[in-house]
């Protein structure tokens, strides 16, 4: 069953097209990854799936629904979340405290209620800190918990950024290059809560350029190349495509 319907989907900037034309589905509980030589537009799109960017033309639908317009945080409510290419955490915060912004859309009360400490909200943010807690534990970071995220290494803080991101209870969950930087033991544990999620009935979008993480854990995969559609298939008709190894490799491989 296709989640999320990719239609037609362009973006330009000026004279510069970052997406152009494209269009493809991703089935829920899978996990879908897009390719493609740095600049080829993968985070373009990310941006355009999760609102960010507003498309020239084209249309995102998530489960049916036209999310054209709509803001972030409004797609965000209709279970959508994602990391992002560069880390994005509040480093005057402890870990625990980053994972609880994840989860801020779906804490009650108001301005005022707030102001006062009302019962509902005090016990709604003891919930809060308890599940950050638990998604830290779910993603290796248990002994990170109250840390300061100024001592923790890169690769937690990768994970750090997955459990803020799970913190929303996403049903599609969109990942910027999580093995970026990381070593063979980490790419491992990343895959490993990958495959979980999925088990667990969370679809994932997968921007990556480890193409061995690709490979292992991939149910379908969009090559992309200068914004375009360059093939699409299982991981061992991308793997054997000529297109895509001369994208990167070169036209002589």
């Amino acid at each position: 069953m296709s989640m999320l319907r990719i239609e037609s989907l362009t973006k330009q900037f000026g004279g510069l097209r970052a997406i152009e034309d494209l269009s493809f589905d991703v089935r829920e509980g899978e996990v879908h990854s897009v390719i493609g030589p740095n600049g080829a537009g993968k985070t373009t799109l990310f941006n355009l799936i999760t609102g960010v960017y507003q498309p020239t033309s084209g249309r995102v639908l998530l489960d049916g629904q036209d999310l054209s317009g709509k803001a972030v945080h409004q797609r965000s409510a209709l279970g959508m979340s994602r990391t992002f290419q560069n880390l994005q955490l509040c480093l005057n915060m402890t870990a625990r405290e980053n994972v609880m912004l994840g989860g801020h859309l779906g804490l009650p009360g108001s301005l005022f209620s707030s102001l006062l400490r009302l019962p509902h909200l005090t016990r709604a943010d003891r919930r809060c800190r308890a599940r950050a807690a638990e998604l830290m534990d779910y993603v290796g970071l248990g002994d990170y918990v109250d840390r300061d995220t100024t001592a923790m290494p890169y690769g937690a803080l990768k994970r750090l950024e997955i459990a803020r991101a799970l913190a929303a209870n996403p049903k599609l969950l969109l990942l910027d290059e999580p093995a970026a930087g990381l070593n063979a033991n980490e790419t491992a544990a990343i895959e490993h809560l990958i495959r979980g999620l999925c088990q667990e009935g969370v679809t994932v979008i997968l921007v990556e350029h480890d193409m061995k993480l690709v490979m292992n854990i991939s149910a379908h995969i969009v090559a992309l190349n200068y914004g375009q559609k360059l093939a699409e298939g299982t991981a061992q008709e991308i793997r054997n495509h000529p297109e895509v190894i001369a994208a990167y490799l070169g036209a002589a491989a």
